[in-house]
């Protein structure tokens, strides 16, 4: 399936997509969705971008090589856990910090952090799949 109408609409598809699933990581902290659900969004645009466009491009696109990005996203959600272990609470307890800037303040969670680790975990693992696939050569 390689329309001109498919690869026309499919870049803008896959920027839309993109958006959606960091607003379904960052929501799910607190209301259904978080990493794992945000991650196979994101690996979705990214198998569909490369239908469009091809593997090669795609993962061009990604700017590092999808099993990197599932190695930092299991790194990132590891620290997250391990983070606790410094404040001599159990494994994986949630830990908060308040940020200021000016009037504003943002918190950061280790379970957050936690959720973006395996948002990245998701996207790696199942784009490097994805790419595989379509990939004509077999090249991972």
């Amino acid at each position: 399936m390689n329309t001109l109408i498919f690869r026309t609409i499919a870049p803008l598809l896959t920027a839309v997509m993109l958006v959606f699933s960091v607003f379904v990581l960052l929501r799910g902290h607190n209301e259904p969705g978080g990493g794992f659900i945000g991650g196979l969004i994101a690996a979705s645009a990214m198998a569909i971008y490369g239908m469009a466009v091809g593997p090669g491009a795609a993962r061009t696109a990604l700017k590092a090589h999808p099993l990197v990005l599932a190695g930092f996203g299991v790194s990132l959600a590891a620290l997250a856990g391990v983070l606790s272990l410094a404040f001599d609470v159990p494994f994986l307890t949630g830990l908060w910090t308040i940020f200021r800037f000016g009037e504003g303040e943002v918190a950061i969670s280790t379970p957050m952090v936690f959720d973006i680790g395996v948002y990245f975990a998701v996207l790696g693992t199942v784009s490097a799949v994805a790419l595989a696939l379509e990939d004509e050569e077999g090249e991972v």
